[in-house]
Order: structure tokens, then sequence, then C-alpha cells
């Protein structure tokens, strides 16, 4: 007997052992679905605790038999309080875990840029990022393009390249639009050949996520992120299925149709986005000639999920659009040609591309990346009495590791960029090739609670070589420092170097329409090489218990050493320099339902060419934006929003005026269905206004540099319906 009562507490013990139980669960964005590093879980009861990995998640050990309360909490995210009886119905299963946004701009960001998915707070990196709901908004807007998306971003100047066919480009910090990057993904599906009409083949309604870096980014992205990049982040599949239907029309002769589908099972999932675009030639001016071109344009993106287990997953897609875009005399649009009126634009595209991304996740802190793309645009642009046809034939291929911990992440990889050009006869001479083979490291070292540093080095061999002195092999390091001065005040601090490769695409042969173009002989050309450097102030404060305010103060400055520009049909490096410096300023407050945004940005760009210093043609100094919002999440929205873009210079030497523009938006939300009527440019400033946007006669325009909106007030109104949410 005494034997037995010697063995029960061993017993005991034993059986106590036995009962424990481990609780596993990810931690995700409701909104986003990105992976919350960092979040905690703790067991109050229990007196026990753990962080989330680099994916999200957490793993609690050693919990006894019996029902305990675990708390989820993240800095920015509403607390998630629930019950759990141990053992578990099916141990070992990893529980999703969703946590929703706190109100206001306190709420946290997850980026995907840098690579390491961190904190937009944590990143030395300045990063903007325009969150799910503000591209909701933003997509019943203008639910076609990106075109308004990005005009509407404080920095970021849209200029359209056409008269007549609609075609644009984006420049950052007054630098033209070849020394930006437009990524999807991480991946440069929009480049080239097909730049000009990308913003015009993109729909809001298939992101989640844009993300903005000003300034070189070149370490992770390679030549062409002189003035920065623009990554489009696509959405994914969340817990619950999402069908989303939406319908637009316009006063400007325009109609969209939109399909957005989604669902995840246990190991696969699928998006698929599908669109309709249709605009009819419009001329608001009656002056003859198309100020919206006659679209008609298909688009369907389908996306397939794998994942095989905690530490294999991956996706691949398809990106196919169909164009056909003719601008130019109403009256030849209408099938109404005599001899006096024949001018035309006409862009028949087909894009076709497809997207492969793999993620093996070694243990919570090591992961390796692999993606690749490869695309196919063919494009025909006709005019009258010219006809050029070109064929793009490019691909991306990245190989990365990161590393997260907890106070030094790294990114190291290489990646094989092709861009191959073919122009039909009788243009064949403007061929082009070009490929660029790259590695790349980077760091992010935490030194201290309030400083971090994220240093990079990236070397790429390019091949055909342009001249000397760089022989195609480009050293590119860059550095930014972090400093939390206090709880409400950081800093950011940069820069690096760049370079972009010589090519004929850039918005000056887009606007001659290749007609007059001179084929490049890279082996004659140099290469363009930048220095940048950027800082800024961030503050972020509550007022009270419902105020959020944010002011972010930016300074930038770049040079770029022999920019190629255009003389006598040739592309030259010019004799000298260019360089652009400014500031930016943003300030956004948010008192509960109420939203007012703010932003200013002063641009000086200048070409500094044989001696001599002239200010760059099209780029305002002075360009202002405010933005007011008033929002009753899931019910009722209303915004308004004033835009002045200041007097710019123009290539014949006279000035464009400067310009207010004035739009609203009205949203009724209910459960499954949404009704929306927004204006555009109610102030009706049209450069038309002001004068001819030509020379010349009717027959043979030539058009003068475009400063300003040609197709005036625009009202659209329309649906959006969603069957699964």
């Amino acid at each position: 007997m005494k034997r037995i009562f010697m063995m029960l507490p061993i017993m005991l013990l034993f059986c106590s052992v036995m009962a424990q139980n481990t609780f596993r669960a990810k931690i995700l964005n409701i909104q986003t679905k990105a992976p919350l590093k960092g979040a905690t879980a703790s067991i109050p009861g229990l007196k026990i605790s753990a962080a989330a990995d680099t994916s999200g998640l957490i793993t609690i050990a050693n919990i006894p038999n019996g029902k305990f309360e675990i708390g989820i909490t993240y800095v920015g995210f509403a607390k998630s309080e629930t019950v759990y009886t141990f053992p578990q119905k099916n141990p070992g299963q990893i529980v999703e875990i969703s946590l929703e946004p706190s109100t206001g701009e306190l709420a946290e960001v997850v980026v995907q840029t840098t690579r390491t998915n961190q904190n937009l707070r944590d990143v030395p990196t300045r990063i903007e990022a325009l969150p799910q709901e503000e591209l909701d908004e933003k997509s019943t807007m203008r639910p076609g393009d990106i075109k308004m998306l990005l005009g509407e971003t404080t920095g970021i100047h849209v200029q359209q390249t056409s008269a007549v066919s609609g075609t644009a480009s984006f420049r950052i910090q007054g630098l033209d639009s070849r020394y930006t990057q437009l990524l999807q993904d991480g991946m440069p599906l929009y480049s080239g050949f097909s730049g000009n009409l990308s913003l015009l083949q993109i729909s809001p309604l298939d992101l989640r996520q844009v993300e903005f870096i000003k300034g070189s980014a070149s370490t992770l992205y390679g030549g062409g992120a002189i003035a920065g990049l623009v990554n489009l982040i696509s959405k994914v599949p969340g817990e619950t299925p999402e069908l989303t239907v939406l319908l637009n029309g316009t006063t400007a002769k325009g109609a969209d149709a939109s399909i957005f589908y989604s669902q995840k099972w246990q190991h696969i999932g699928t998006t698929i986005f599908g669109s309709y675009n249709y605009n009819g030639a419009y001329d608001p001016s009656k002056n003859g000639l198309s100020a919206i071109p006659q679209t008609n344009r298909f688009t369907i993106n389908p996306k397939v999920f794998l994942y095989m287990d905690d530490h294999n997953s991956g996706w691949v897609g398809v990106n196919t659009t169909y164009e056909n875009r003719l601008g130019g005399d109403i009256q030849v649009i209408d099938g109404k040609a005599d001899n006096a009126h024949q001018y035309f634009e006409r862009n028949k595209t087909f894009r076709f591309s497809t997207q492969l991304s793999f993620t093996h996740k070694i243990d919570g802190q090591n992961i390796v990346n692999f993606k690749n793309t490869v695309g196919y645009f063919d494009r025909q642009l006709g005019e009258q009495g010219f006809d050029f046809k070109g064929r793009q034939l490019s691909s991306f291929t990245e190989l990365n590791y990161v590393r997260n911990a907890k106070k030094a992440s790294w990114v190291a990889g290489a990646d094989l960029i092709t861009d191959h050009f073919t122009a039909k006869p009788p243009q064949s001479h403007l061929n082009y090739n070009l490929t660029t083979v790259g590695a790349f490291i980077q760091n992010t070292y935490k030194a201290t609670q309030w400083f971090s540093l994220e240093s990079g080095l990236r070397l790429d061999d390019n091949s055909p070589a342009p001249n000397q002195p760089s022989s195609g092999l480009f050293f590119l390091p860059r550095v930014n420092a972090l400093f939390k001065i206090t709880n409400h005040l950081t800093s950011r601090i940069g820069g690096g170097l760049g370079y972009k490769m010589p090519t004929l695409f850039n918005d000056e042969s887009e606007r001659d329409g290749y007609q007059h173009t001179q084929p490049l002989n890279i082996g004659n050309t140099r290469a363009e090489q930048s220095y940048g450097l950027n800082g800024d102030l961030n503050y972020r404060n509550k007022l009270g218990d419902e105020a959020v305010i944010n002011i972010n103060q930016l300074f930038f400055s770049t040079r770029v050493d022999r920019p190629l520009i255009l003389q006598n049909n040739f592309f030259i490096n010019a004799p000298g320099y260019l360089t652009t410096q400014g500031a930016e300023t943003n300030i956004k407050l948010t008192m509960d339902e109420l939203v007012f945004y703010l932003g200013y940005i002063y641009t000086d760009t200048r070409q500094h060419f044989s001696g001599l210093t002239n200010t760059h043609p099209l780029t305002p100094k002075h360009q202002f934006s405010f933005d007011c919002t008033y929002e009753i999440e899931g019910s009722f929205r209303f915004g308004a929003e004033s835009f002045y873009t200041g007097p710019q210079l123009l290539s014949d030497g006279t000035t464009g005026k400067g310009f207010v523009t004035f739009g609203l938006l009205v949203q009724k939300m209910w459960k499954h269905l949404d009704i929306f009527v927004n204006a555009e440019n109610l102030t009706d400033r049209r450069q038309t206004k002001w004068g001819s946007i030509y020379t010349g006669n009717i027959t043979n325009p030539d058009f003068k540099d475009l400063y300003a909106p040609l197709d005036g007030v625009v009202v659209n109104a329309g649906i959006r319906i969603k069957i699964l949410n």
C-alpha cells in the first residue's frame, strides 16, 4: 500500500504531461490577407504568451486540458479573444485568425516591395501604400484603368502622350517616365513598347494594394528605377468566397463591365478577373478631334493558388488583354472620311503574359522565393499614310532568399531579364535586344529600438553593352536609415545609384508615333546614370479619442548624367546632366468618419547642357491636392476633391496655364450592393479652351505639348454587386 501511495504522485505527473496540448494559429490582416509578423497570443489563465513568426504563425505548447481564453493582439488592430477547448477536435490543426484594422491612421500596413513583408513603420526605405479600402473607392471613380489612381497621388504626374488616342505615362518627382518602373506583384509586366498603354489597360478592381517608392530603388529592381517605382499587388483568395460584378457608364460615351471571383479551398484557390471596356469617340470641344478615342478592350486574368503544406505554396497566372483603340478625326472614326478629313491614330494591341511564383519556407525565419514572368505584346500603330507593327517578347526570372531574424533581415538573389523587340518591315532597323543578368543583396539591421539601417548592393551586366565607361557592368549601392525619434516622430534618410540603358521607347518616340525615329546603336550610346538622395520627417499622433493626424514632409534630389535627348530624330546623350529637387508635403487628418487630406509638391527640374541651365519642359513646379471624405463604413460614402496644377514650360518656349479641377463622389452601400455617382473636372478645365492643340490643318495636324485635360466634365455612375462576400 505504501508503494502505491508513493507511485500516485508520479502517475499524476505523468498524466499531466501526457495531457499537454499545442495551439497553432496563423494571424492575418482581414483586409489584405497578409500575415501579421510579431502578433502576440496570450493565455492569461496560464500566464504564457508567444509571438508570430514571419509567416504570421504562432505556436503555444504545454497547454493542459480544459477551456482557456486566448487573446490575439497586434498594434493598430482590434484585439481578438476566443475560448478554446483542449484537447482540440483536430489536434495539430492551424487556426486562421483574421484581425480587423483599428479605426484611423494608426492601423498597420504590411508592404511587399522590399521582399521582407514587414510593417510599413519598420521599413527604413520610404514606401507609401494605398490599401484595399482606398482602391475600392478608386474603382468606382474610374473602373477601367489606373490613370486616375496614379494621377491623384502626390509626387506622381500623369503625362498624356497622344492628343487623340489617350495614351499616357507617369512621372515621379519630375523625371521622365523612362526613369520609373511599373510592376505587378514585383514583376515587370509593363515596359518598353507597351509602356504608354499600360496605365489604360489595368483595372483597380483586381488589386488589393498599391505601393510606391519615390527615389532610387535600383538595388532590388535594377535599371530603370531611377525616379522610383509603382508595385501593383493583386488580390488573393480569402477565407470566404468573393464574387463581385461592377457595371459603370459615363457621360463621355463610356461603359465598363468587370467581374472578380475568388475562392479558397484546403490546398487550392483561385482568382479570376475579367472585364470589357468600351468608349465611343468623344469630342467635348467640338474641334473635330477625339479627346477620348473609340475603344474596345477585353481582359481576362485567371490565377490558381496552391497551398501544398505549411512549407510550400505558390501560384500561376495568365494576363490577357486585347484592345482596339481608334482616335483622330471624328469624321474618319465615323466612316465619313473625305479629302480634308483623313487623320487618324489606331492602336491594335494584344498582350499575353504568364506569371509564376513559388515560396518554400525552410523554417520560421528562412524563406526561398522563385518567380517568373514571360510576356508577349503585339502592337499595330497606324496613322495616315504610315503603319508601324512590332512585337515585344520579354521575360523576368528571379530566385531570392529571405531571412527574417529579430535583429537583422537579409534578402539575397539573382535575376535574369530579357527584352526582345522585333519591328516588321520597313521599320526593321528599329529592332532592339537587351539581356541583363543581376545579383543583389540587402540587409536590414535593427540596431536599437530607435534606429534601423537598410543597406543594399546590386551588380548588373547588360548585353549588348553601352559605350564606355561602364561597358554594361553597373555597381549599384544603396543605403536607408530609419530614426524613431519619439513614439510619434520618425525620420528616414537614404540614397543610392541607378542607371537606365539606352532605349527608343520613351515619351518622345511615342508622341512621334515612331514615324521619324532613327535606329539606336546601344554600342555607341552611353547609359544614363543617376545619384539620388531623399529624407523625410513623419509625425503621427492621436488628437483626443477619435482624431488621428499624420504629417509627412519629404525632401528629394536626383542627378542624371548624360540623359538621352532627341535631336534631328536621333537619340543621343546630352552634353551634360539633368537635376530634379524639391519637397513634398502630405497631411492627413482622420476624425472618426471624416477624413481630410492635403498634398503639395514643389518640383524644380533643370537641364544643364553645354554650360547652360534651362527648366525641363512639361514639369509643373507647384501641384496641390485636397480631398475630403465622409464615410459610414458599409453604408455611405461622400467625397470631394480638388487639384491645382501650376504653370509649366512647354517645349516650344511658351508657358502652359495653371488650372484647378474639382470632383465629387457619392456612394451608397448595402451588404450585397453599392450604387455610386462620380463627377470629375467639374470646373471643365480643357486645354482646347485656351487655344488650338495643333498647328497646320485638320488633314495633317501637328500637335502641341499636352499639359491639361482634354475631356472636360465627365460624370460616371454605376453599381457594384457583391454576390458572394
